[in-house]
């Protein structure tokens, strides 16, 4: 409905300012305007990653071209002649090229991004939209969660698995990601134990390529964690709680001096992966290393109570930060005491059957017998408090003696209660932010019996405020396997929609990245009931009472196996050929291409 002509200015701009820091993150390097092609160079004010970026411009006319330069920005200023009823159209095709390892100089990174960029220029539209669709074709076909009778969550879901490839792909061995992913400057790009907690099953079973890489980052940054080890008067790696290259970047001492757990999530992923993976080269090579000083800080960093002459953690903050300087957090205890196992588990074993990379690692890392004999003899005395009359464990010593509170008594505009509770207010009574004991529950789940779930589940829900996007889904998770269905449908709703219909009113912050793995894990762990802590992969599915059917996709062992559940039945087919063992409902079976199908819950024992 109109003639005429639009100015338009095309360009690249680094002098944003970081909203939460109040500053521009970056420095510019060098920029330059050749004909259509603009280009600009910077790095990060404090990690000096170096970034090139350049765009090229297209038109359905020709365009006269005035360049546009400043400290930080780059660009094209042109016009665009405009007739009523016609189609008039600009491409800007935008590259960049990083170099976060500075392997270049800055001379030879802007001239391989300007080659780069040259070749770029040479592609269409129609070519580009054709790779593109290429790529998330094979991404759906392989890792799809389908859901019929619920179209809300179906959306959601597949928004969150959208996202999830969109942060990580794994093809840079050593990168991390950072509880907003991409999408927000909010916690500044830092990774936390969520990574190896929540992320790592979704890439494990998707695309273990990724799994694999954010491992990798972990044996990158363990100079940095023994360096830190040392800084807290201990030895073997301390890994921090909030990093982003490896150092410590939290600034609040009761968190990134109290909170011990992230190398047992590290430990953990690693066991966890390999497990299921098979990935012994890495566990060889690498892991075993980290394992080795994982134990060191551990040992390094407990003691022996005085009067039960157990060992365990003392001045401590679990996955709970609602419980501050604490004595032996049940969580870190055992997550620690299966480090311990795990570790010389590993050793026994590259000692009888790969001498080579055993003898390598001890020398590399001065590994002594008698360290190993004190491993043993702290994992064997570790203080795991726990109500043997109730079966409850308790989430640290002291804390069934707490003062209760009814948090259903608290006004819901005093939520979060960060904001608007002291600290020494939230850390005086018997409520807690996020699962702990019943996070151990669902790691090591094939440890603890249904009874124990339940009994545990029954305590510390109700005194749980879910102040963490990471809560509901392992409350789901457990729910569904306890049978309550109710409670594991509402908990759900919560995770696949969080961003999409901004429940917490902070999507603008940035997208909950860990929480949005903890939706598909609320899926398949949940619904699916996919146990992955055993001798092999297991799934025990139910099926929602307002869903008709659902599926899920999940890679083991090479295999690609598709679980689809229904009213009746629950079928599973190995749908890229080969075969591989699972159990469902306590059977062992075999699938392949054929595929096998079951009555739903067959075999299901109340307890």
């Amino acid at each position: 409905n109109f003639s005429g002509s639009v100015d338009i200015c095309a360009g690249l701009d680094f002098g944003i300012i970081h909203e939460e820091r109040g500053e521009c993150m970056w420095n510019n390097l060098r920029s330059g305007v050749s004909g259509a092609s603009s280009a600009i160079m910077a790095s990060t004010v404090n990690t000096g990653n170096k970034l090139f970026s350049s765009f090229t411009l297209q038109s359905s006319q020709p365009l006269q071209l005035t360049a546009v330069e400043s400290d930080k920005f780059v660009g094209q200023n042109f016009t665009l002649d405009l007739t009523k009823g016609e189609v008039s159209y600009f491409t800007k095709l935008v590259m960049n090229y990083s170099d976060s390892d500075s392997a270049h100089t800055d001379e030879e990174l802007w001239s391989k991004g300007q080659s780069l960029a040259e070749t770029a220029s040479q592609l269409t539209d129609t070519q580009i939209i054709a790779d593109q669709t290429a790529y998330w074709k094979g991404i759906w076909e392989t890792s799809d969660i389908r859901i019929e009778g619920d179209p809300e969550n179906q959306q959601g879901i597949r928004f969150c698995i959208f996202q999830l490839y969109q942060t990580y792909h794994g093809d840079h061995p050593g990168f991390n990601i950072g509880a907003k992913g991409l999408t927000g400057e909010v916690y500044r790009g830092l990774a936390f134990w969520d990574t190896e907690s929540y992320c790592l099953p979704f890439y494990m079973f998707n695309n273990p390529k990724a799994a694999r890489s954010l491992l990798e980052f972990r044996y990158k940054t363990l100079p940095q964690a023994m360096q830190r080890a040392k800084e807290v008067d201990c030895e073997g790696a301390c890994y921090p709680i909030a990093t982003i290259d490896g150092t410590e970047s939290c600034d609040l001492w009761q968190h990134s001096n109290l909170q011990l757990h992230v190398g047992t999530a590290v430990s953990y992923g690693i066991w966890h992966y390999v497990k299921n993976t098979g990935d012994k080269s890495f566990l060889h090579s690498k892991g075993a290393e980290m394992l080795i000083q994982i134990s060191r800080f551990y040992a390094t960093r407990g003691q022996w109570g005085q009067r039960s002459g157990e060992y365990g953690y003392f001045g401590v903050m679990g996955p709970d930060e609602f419980q501050l300087m604490v004595n032996n957090n049940c969580y870190i205890n055992l997550m620690a005491q299966q480090s311990f196992e795990y570790t010389l588990e590993t050793l026994r074993e590259m000692k009888e059957q790969a001498p080579a990379a055993f003898a390598a690692v001890v020398e590399k890392t001065e590994l002594h017998d008698e360290e190993l004999t004190d491993w043993e003899n702290k994992a064997q005395h570790m203080r795991i408090p726990v109500d043997e009359v109730t079966g409850v464990y308790e989430e640290h010593d002291g804390f069934f003696d707490m003062p209760h509170i009814d948090i259903h008594s608290i006004p819901v505009t005093e939520f979060p209660l960060y904001s608007n509770w002291s600290y020494d207010r939230l850390y005086r009574y018997d409520m807690i932010k996020q699962p702990d004991v019943l996070m151990f529950m669902f790691l090591y789940s094939g440890q603890f019996s249904k009874e124990a779930k339940l009994a545990n589940y029954e305590y510390y829900e109700p005194r749980c405020i879910h102040e963490s996007s990471l809560s509901p889904s392992i409350h789901s998770i457990l729910a569904s396997e306890i049978g309550k269905p109710e409670e594991a449908y509402s908990f759900f709703e919560f995770a696949t929609r969080l961003d999409l219909d901004n429940y917490n009113r902070n999507t603008r912050e940035g997208l909950h990245t860990t929480s949005i793995a903890a939706a598909w894990m609320n899926i398949v762990y949940g619904f699916g009931g996919m146990r992955s802590d055993g001798a092999r992969l297991s799934f025990q599915p139910t099926l929602p009472e307002r869903w008709d059917e659902y599926s899920f996709q999940v890679l083991y062992e090479g295999v690609l196996l598709r679980i689809v559940v229904d009213k009746n039945s629950v079928t599973i087919t190995a749908v890229n050929g080969g075969s591989t063992e699972i159990i469902v409902y306590g059977q062992s079976i075999t699938v392949d291409a054929s595929g096998k199908t079951l009555p739903l819950g067959e075999g299901m024992l109340a307890g």
